[in-house]
């Protein structure tokens, strides 16, 4: 059964579009932050660290394949964004993500993936 994507007459619910309309926040920040996750080698690098708490750059460019530089753009690149942070310990820098919620972002845009590839996308 296909569900027809548009309704059928064209009624505003005016109460309910005020109602949210007043109740948006700005999303700006949110954006910068889905922006960030939307580039596939941040994404695995953001997924790495939900699997190790912190890891060197060295060993995230080794996981994704690249040179140290290229790692070490995108991690600073997410640390700018503020879902990484680093530490330096010795002659090594160690990145972790910014917070649980960060982590937690990660891992259920992943979980809804594979549900959504177990149904068939529906």
């Amino acid at each position: 059964m296909t569900i027809k994507e548009v309704c059928e007459v064209t009624t505003m619910h005016e109460e309910v579009v005020t109602r949210v309309q007043d109740s948006l926040p700005d999303l700006g920040a949110a954006v910068q932050i889905f922006k960030a996750l939307a580039d596939e080698t941040r994404l695995k690098i953001a997924y790495s660290l939900t699997l190790e708490k912190e890891m060197c750059v060295c060993d995230v460019a080794a996981v994704i394949g690249s040179s140290v530089a290229t790692a070490s753009h995108h991690l600073r690149y997410l640390r700018e964004q503020a879902l990484a942070k680093s530490q330096r310990k010795g002659k090594m820098v160690y990145y972790s993500l910014a917070d649980n919620h960060v982590h937690q972002l990660v891992k259920i845009a992943h979980e809804h993936a594979e549900e959504g590839a177990k149904d068939g996308g529906s």
